[in-house]
C-alpha cells in the first residue's frame, strides 16, 4: 500500500509543477503587463524593475496555487483511469478512496502553508507594493500642467540637488504644447530669486521623457543677485531656450508608511482593527442617541440645571425668560435646537455606518484568507471523482472542467465579497459559500468514486454533455411526470 501511495503522489507532483509554472506565469505577465504605463518611460534602474516583479509575484503566487491543485489532481487522477490503473487497483481489492486519503493529507498541508503565506507574507509584500508604485507615481516625467494654477514642478537627475520651480500660464494647449501668459519663478536659491515673464511659448519632453524643454518668446527676466543688497537685474528677451532636466525624475522611496489597506494586514491586525472600528460605531450611536434625547427634552421645555436637564414645574414655567435673540449668547430657541439636533444625529448616523461597514470590510478579509485556503482541500476532493468519471476527455477536459469551476469559485467568492462589504450578507456567509457548496459535493462524489470507477462508460465529452444535460433536466422531468425509470 506504502507502494501505491508514494507512485500515486509522484503522478501528482510534475502535473503540479507543470500547472502552477503556466498559470503563474500567465497571471503575472498579465499583471506586469497592466502596469506597463505606470512603469515604462521614467528612466527607472532595473533594481526598481527587479523589486517590482518580486513584490507582484505573491500576489499572483496566492491565487495560482489552489488552481494548480486542481489542475494537477484531474490530470493525474484521468491518465490514471484512461490507462486503466486505477481499474487495476480496485481489480486488486484497493479501494480509491483509500488512495485519495494522502492526497487528502496533502490538501490539508498546502492549505496550512497557504494560510501562513496569506497571513504572513502577502500582506507585507502588498504594503511595499503600494509603497513603491507610490512612488514611481511621485517620479512621473509626464505630469499636466493645469491652466491658471500655480503648477509646482520638482526636477533633477538622480545624485543631484532639486531644483525647484513654480509655473503658471493662462492658456495651455493639450494638442500643440503651446503656453500663453508664462510665469516661472526659480524658488531653488533662496538668495538667488529669479522670474521669468513670457507672452508665449512651446514646451515638449525628451525621447526618455525625463527631461523638460520651455522655448519662451516676448518675456522679461527679472533678477535678484544675492552678492548686491538691494540689487534688481532685468532683462528683455525675444526668444530663451529654458531646459528643465529630470522633470520630477527622483524616485525617493519611503520606508515607513503606517497606513495600511484591508490586503495589507494579517489576521490579527484586521481583527483588531474591526474591534475599533466596531466600538467607534458604537460611540457614535450613542451620541447620536444622547443627542436626541437632549434635543426633544429642551423643545418640550425642559430646563438645564448644571449638566443635566429636568422637567417644568408650574412655578419654573412662569418664572423662565423666553430665548434671547442671539443664540450665541444663551439657551437656543426649540427650532434651533431641533435643526442643530438633526445635523449632528445625521453626522453621527453617517460616521457610525460608515465604521460598521469599515468593521465589516475587515472581517471579510480575514474569512477570505481562510476560504481560499481551504478551497486546496475542496479541489482535491471535487477533482478526484470527476476525473475518474470522466476519463477519456484529455487535456481539452481538464482544461474545460478546470475552468468551470474556478469560474464558479470566484465568482461566488467576488460577488460575496461585495454583498457583504455593503452589508447585505454576512462575511463569514458571503466568503465561506463557495465551500459550502463545492465541499459536501466533493464528499459525496467521493463516495461514490469506487462505483465509477467499476463502471463501463466511456467517460468522454458525449458523457459529459450527456450527464449535464440528465441533471438539469431531471427537475424538470419530475414535474412533469415525465421522469425516467
Amino acid at each position: 500500500m506504502d507502494i501505491l501511495i508514494r507512485y500515486m503522489i509522484r503522478s501528482h507532483v510534475g502535473p503540479f509543477l507543470f500547472s502552477f509554472s503556466l498559470i503563474t506565469g500567465l497571471l503575472f505577465l498579465n499583471n506586469i503587463a497592466q502596469r506597463l504605463d505606470q512603469l515604462m518611460g521614467k528612466g527607472l534602474p532595473w533594481t526598481v524593475l527587479a523589486k517590482f516583479a518580486l513584490l507582484a509575484l505573491p500576489y499572483t503566487v496566492a491565487l495560482t496555487l489552489p488552481m494548480s491543485v486542481l489542475v494537477a489532481v484531474l490530470f493525474a487522477f484521468s491518465d490514471l483511469t484512461a490507462e486503466n490503473e486505477i481499474t487495476a487497483m480496485t481489480g486488486g481489492g484497493v479501494n480509491p478512496v483509500r488512495l485519495l486519503l494522502p492526497l487528502v493529507g496533502i490538501g490539508v498541508i498546502l492549505a496550512g502553508g497557504m494560510f501562513i503565506f496569506n497571513d504572513r507574507v502577502l500582506p507585507e509584500t502588498n504594503h511595499a507594493l503600494r509603497g513603491l508604485l507610490v512612488d514611481v507615481n511621485f517620479k512621473s516625467p509626464t505630469f499636466q500642467l493645469r491652466e491658471q494654477v500655480l503648477n509646482e514642478i520638482v526636477a533633477g537627475r538622480d545624485g543631484e540637488v532639486p531644483r525647484k520651480y513654480y509655473l503658471s500660464a493662462v492658456h495651455i494647449d493639450p494638442v500643440t504644447s503651446e503656453l500663453e501668459d508664462i510665469i516661472i519663478s526659480d524658488v531653488s536659491d533662496p538668495q538667488h530669486r529669479l522670474t521669468t515673464y513670457a507672452d508665449w511659448g512651446t514646451m515638449a519632453f525628451s525621447e526618455d521623457q525625463t527631461d523638460l524643454f520651455l522655448t519662451l518668446r516676448d518675456g522679461v527676466v527679472l533678477k535678484i543677485p544675492g552678492n548686491t543688497a538691494g540689487g534688481f537685474e532685468r532683462s528683455e528677451f525675444v526668444e530663451q531656450f529654458l531646459p528643465i532636466p529630470g522633470v520630477q525624475n527622483i524616485l525617493e522611496e519611503e520606508t515607513s508608511r503606517d497606513s495600511r489597506g484591508d490586503r495589507e494586514m494579517s489576521t490579527g491586525q484586521l481583527a483588531d482593527s474591526a474591534r475599533a472600528a466596531e466600538v467607534r460605531s458604537a460611540e457614535y450611536r450613542a451620541e447620536m442617541k444622547a443627542e436626541a434625547v437632549y434635543a426633544t427634552k429642551r423643545a418640550l421645555g425642559w430646563q438645564v440645571e448644571g449638566d443635566s436637564l429636568v422637567p417644568q414645574t408650574p412655578e419654573t414655567a412662569i418664572e423662565a425668560e423666553p430665548y434671547p435673540e442671539e443664540i450665541g449668547d444663551g439657551p437656543q430657541p426649540p427650532d434651533e435646537i431641533t435643526r442643530a439636533a438633526f445635523l449632528n444625529t445625521r453626522t453621527n448616523a453617517q460616521l457610525a455606518e460608515s465604521n460598521r461597514l469599515n468593521a465589516i470590510q475587515k472581517r471579510v478579509e480575514i474569512h477570505k484568507k481562510y476560504s481560499i485556503s481551504f478551497a486546496c482541500i475542496v479541489f482535491v476532493l471535487l477533482g478526484a471523482p470527476l476525473a475518474v468519471r470522466f476519463p477519456r476527455g484529455g487535456v481539452g477536459m481538464v482544461i474545460s472542467v478546470s475552468i468551470m469551476i474556478f469560474a464558479v469559485f470566484w465568482a461566488c467568492l467576488i460577488g460575496g465579497e461585495t454583498l457583504a462589504d455593503d452589508g447585505y450578507v454576512a462575511p463569514w456567509l458571503a466568503m465561506w459559500f463557495p465551500n459550502l457548496v463545492l465541499f459536501p459535493l466533493g464528499i459525496f462524489m467521493m463516495g461514490r468514486i469506487s462505483s465509477q470507477v467499476a463502471t463501463a462508460r466511456g467517460g468522454g465529452w458525449d458523457d459529459l454533455w450527456f450527464t449535464l444535460a440528465s441533471g438539469i433536466l431531471r427537475p424538470f422531468r419530475r414535474i412533469t411526470g415525465r421522469a425516467r425509470v
